[in-house]
């Protein structure tokens, strides 16, 4: 018997809008999963977009737990978790696996550092939201070795940046430059564990956070689909007060560790 076709039968089609973008593949984003690092300002956002945009399976890492200072830019926080003090991580796993039936987001309390090469292993993309460069040249150094593309997010006031690292390409020590490598001596004393000097708080508003968020998701959708070429080592920087996006191309250095 012939398939019946009703007038009006896409409107009942959760991911219909989508399916209509020619390079975008939702039946492969859907058997897709992704692990986010962090669920700051960023990661609310990155989670919410992943799961809007079809992925159904998670793993968000954080260690950190809400406070009131944050509910300003995460939309799945709420003034409840703050008061209880709720993980992060948890927090934001409850909150948005409502948003679609069926979506499954495991929470991982701990530090980026100490997470196993395994469950870089398990996902298809990784997606760094730290505001810490140092657990940042750690993720992207092991989604390497898991040979998993990592796409770095980051964002003071009404600047942003987006970074797409592929396994085979530069990575986020290569586009570092000096300064960086300062921060990076000053953040931790010689025994990887002591802060060692004080670090004062970023400046974030939800703009910002919501447009590099949806940048860095972008390029993860990018990546999963195989109609659109991804943007390999390209450097993407937003200025909100300007209006300007700039890209820059970031060469392999041939002295970076993950490349000797």
């Amino acid at each position: 018997m012939d398939q019946q076709i009703r007038v009006g039968f896409e409107k009942d089609d959760r991911l219909d809008r989508s399916r209509r973008i020619e390079w975008l593949d939702t039946k492969k984003i859907s058997e897709s999963s992704a692990l986010v690092l962090g669920a700051g300002a960023i990661g609310n956002e990155v989670v919410k977009n992943l799961i809007l945009s079809g992925m159904t399976r998670l793993a968000i890492v954080d260690f950190d737990i809400v406070q009131r200072s944050n509910l300003a830019r995460c939309v799945f926080f709420t003034e409840i978790d703050a008061l209880q003090k709720s993980m992060k991580a948890e927090a934001l796993a409850r909150a948005a696996s409502s948003l679609v039936p069926g979506t499954m987001i495991e929470p991982v309390i701990g530090r980026v550092e100490d997470l196993p090469i395994d469950l870089y292993k398990k996902h298809d993309i990784v997606l760094g939201c730290l505001d810490n460069f140092n657990a940042r040249l750690h993720a992207n150094s092991h989604s390497r070795f898991a040979r998993v593309p990592y796409i770095d997010s980051g964002m003071q006031g009404a600047i942003g940046k987006v970074f797409v690292s592929l396994p085979n390409g530069p990575c986020l020590e290569c586009a570092s430059n000096i300064t960086h490598s300062k921060i990076a001596a000053l953040r931790y004393s010689c025994t990887g564990t002591s802060v060692s000097f004080y670090m004062p708080l970023v400046p974030a508003e939800i703009t910002t956070t919501s447009i590099v968020s949806a940048m860095a998701v972008r390029e993860g959708l990018r990546l999963l689909s195989s109609k659109a070429p991804p943007l390999e080592g390209q450097m993407i920087y937003y200025d909100g007060l300007r209006s300007i996006l700039d890209i820059m191309q970031v060469d392999i250095d041939p002295n970076c560790p993950n490349h000797s």
